[in-house]
């Protein structure tokens, strides 16, 4: 009687979202704890973005809006490509999604037949290969560890196409490695591809605005790229706007005209006040952008300094978003007490019992030697949650 979908059982749960409901469920017992785990900036929308949405509310746009967004914030999209990325797209290769969530699964749910292959590098974001799946394909997963800056090689790449591979996901910068691929390395992946023309590539380019190592490089804007590539980003990480649930592809229009039949049937398009507030996100002032990414660099500098001093951790210096990935594995089979560490989840579930941070296995992003911890929070909770996690490790024996 309660028996649910294959398509439902084959799924994981989002381990990102676990982690945080445990650490959420210890605050509600009066436990402080230091949250690490959520990949959520810690500023509020600028004030010109909630002005905006007020100002939408007061102009009556409560009615449903179309599939693929409002034009008015479509334009403000295909402005935004031209000016910041140099790319030429129509209105109509644009759609806007209930964030950049949905644009992923969109996009794979458009493309991707039962069998199919799917290449995801390792460390992935969580939910990727669970979209695969939903998807009916299957998720080929290329590991990429510490040694190569957790970024995927062109002899790798090679190595996993095969006749069935019909996409690649790539996350630059990355979620949840901060890793960001430059334009030669980008280039030879672009190499190996004109060698199968049948490979759709989903660049995730969501935390693009959070680089530290400047402009930023897609791989749309190699010649003849951009006819097959999806370009997947939203607001939610560069204006912090997470809780509005914008995000958008620019597609080619075959794509775009399949992701707004899909949408169609099952969201229709997004809440209407929040376009609005997404279009004065995109037309209006990009300092509260800079300012935020400042701060960042600031804190990753910090993090990093202090996580390299933390015996048995292997940190690679992260040029993008806000998490750092540090491999762990040294603590393994250790223990103190009732606990015994045999891999990243039980390191994760022990520094959130005993030392009241809450960070992610790295198994949960294709990685089971690190751990993901955000940095984006305050500068005194990063030095206080360093603190708490030596001292916690320094009992482990």
């Amino acid at each position: 009687m309660n028996e649910l979908s294959a398509r439902l059982n084959s799924l994981s749960t989002s381990a990102t979202l676990a982690m945080a409901q445990k650490s959420a469920e210890l605050r509600e017992q009066g436990v402080d704890v230091i949250n690490l785990s959520v990949g959520e900036p810690d500023f509020d929308t600028p004030d010109h973005i909630k002005e905006a949405a007020k100002q939408a509310i007061n102009d009556n746009f409560s009615h449903y809006s179309p599939v693929m967004g409002y034009p008015a914030l479509r334009e403000a999209i295909v402005a935004k490509l031209k000016i910041e990325n140099e790319f030429d797209f129509a209105l109509n290769q644009i759609v806007v999604s209930n964030g950049a969530k949905q644009s992923v699964c969109n996009t794979l749910l458009a493309i991707v037949n039962p069998g199919d292959e799917v290449i995801i590098p390792a460390p992935y974001w969580v939910s990727y290969p669970e979209m695969v799946k939903l998807a009916e394909g299957k998720p080929v997963i290329v590991s990429a560890g510490i040694d190569q800056d957790f970024k995927m090689t062109p002899e790798q790449l090679r190595s996993a196409i095969t006749p069935k591979t019909r996409a690649l996901i790539i996350c630059s910068p990355s979620n949840p490695t901060g890793a960001v691929y430059s334009s030669d390395e980008l280039a030879g992946l672009v190499e190996v591809l004109r060698e199968f023309p049948r490979v759709i590539v989903i660049s995730d380019e969501i935390y693009e605005h959070i680089n530290y190592v400047g402009k930023h490089e897609s791989i749309g804007q190699f010649k003849g790229m951009l006819d097959r590539t999806v370009i997947v980003n939203g607001v939610s990480k560069a204006y912090a706007m997470t809780g509005w649930r914008i995000g958008f592809i620019a597609a080619p229009q075959w794509i775009a005209a399949a992701c707004n039949k899909l949408q169609g049937q099952y969201t229709s398009g997004p809440c209407s006040v929040s376009q609005k507030a997404a279009e004065a996100a995109y037309v209006g002032t990009q300092q509260p952008v800079e300012e935020m990414r400042l701060a960042f660099a600031r804190r990753r500098e910090l993090i990093v300094k202090l996580a390299k001093e933390i015996p048995g951790f292997e940190v690679s210096v992260p040029d993008g978003a806000f998490y750092i990935f540090p491999k762990c594995d040294s603590y393994y089979g250790k223990s103190a007490g009732k606990y015994t560490i045999n891999n990243g989840m039980d390191l994760a579930l022990y520094l959130l019992q005993e030392a009241h941070v809450a960070c992610v296995a790295g198994s949960a992003f294709g990685a089971p030697d690190c751990l993901r911890m955000s940095y984006a929070t305050s500068d005194e909770k990063i030095e206080e949650a360093m603190n708490r996690i030596t001292d916690a490790l320094a009992v482990l024996k």
